[in-house]
């Protein structure tokens, strides 16, 4: 009875071996794709899309160059747009809502548990029913920039980030705090010297999400950024096209592969971190 349990057993992980090796190869498919297109002539992407780049089809570096150089507008910029949007929106979600969450999770009145609530629900709410009204609140405000508008990305971030934070400090003894009290700490020096550095696994999980989102979002900027200053690099890739409409997929698959490769090499540094915050923020909630 053992041996043909474990006999079983063991055909049940191969078979999920098998059947998540399948599923893994439908994942990187796409990538593989960007990569062998962009060393390719533009007309061989369209006729052998799924072919090795050889002969006469091997473009070398000339889509990179082409991608990078294409039109009034700069890649570098594009490029440091998006970097600085990324980075400024990442550090105000981690900033404001683990303090949000803390306090939340140690007010329980009320108001806290509403605004909780809203957090929560704001993560099913489309963005398609909020966008039109929010381009006009945007230009009103002046928030299309890429310095302002990390403010818009701080509302929207709000609600998984809270979620997150909110489950880990809840399980944080309410008694280390207690005694940084005694020891005359106040509520801010509470915060950023004895809760913050215990929300160290969630926040970098809750980064590397943000990170990935921000860094692809094409909408968003789309309809906020003032598109005659600024670029970011997924605005840029679309405005790869000439005249009548004519795209240039092999410098375009150049581009896409130029912005997937820090997100792709930052997701496989930092992926153990992801799972170890989910985790760490699903003890309570």
């Amino acid at each position: 009875m053992k041996n043909s349990a474990l006999s079983r057993e063991k055909q049940a992980k191969r078979a999920l071996t098998i059947f998540f090796a399948v599923l893994c190869v439908f994942y990187v498919m796409p990538v593989l794709l960007v990569l062998l297109n962009s060393f390719k002539v533009n007309t061989f992407v369209k006729t052998d899309t799924f072919g090795w780049p050889s002969g006469e089809s091997f473009a070398g570096l000339s889509n990179f160059v082409k991608g990078m150089t294409f039109g009034n507008y700069p890649f570098w910029k594009s490029a440091l747009y998006s970097t600085v949007i990324t980075i400024l929106s990442t550090a105000l979600i981690l900033l404001f809502t683990s303090m949000a969450a803390w306090y939340i999770s140690r007010v329980n009145s009320l108001l806290c548990r509403a605004i909780y609530y809203l957090c929560v629900f704001s993560m099913v709410v489309p963005f398609q029913m909020v966008m039109f009204t929010l381009s006009k609140t945007a230009d009103t405000l002046k928030l299309n920039t890429p310095w302002t508008i990390p403010v818009i990305y701080l509302g929207f971030g709000a609600g998984l980030a809270v979620f997150m934070f909110t489950g880990f400090v809840k399980a944080i003894p309410l008694d280390i705090e207690e005694a940084a009290a005694i020891d005359g700490c106040g509520p801010l020096r509470t915060y950023f010297s004895v809760v913050l550095p215990m929300l160290r696994p969630t926040m970098i999980s809750v980064g590397i999400l943000e990170i990935m989102w921000i860094w692809n979002d094409y909408l968003l900027p789309y309809l906020v950024l003032d598109r005659t200053n600024y670029l970011t690099i997924p605005i840029h890739i679309q405005y790869l096209k000439g005249s009548y409409g004519t795209v240039d997929l092999g410098a375009t698959m150049a581009l896409i592969l130029l912005s997937i490769i820090p997100v792709i090499v930052f997701y496989l540094t930092c992926q153990k971190h992801i799972i170890k915050g989910v985790a760490a923020g699903a003890v309570k909630g």
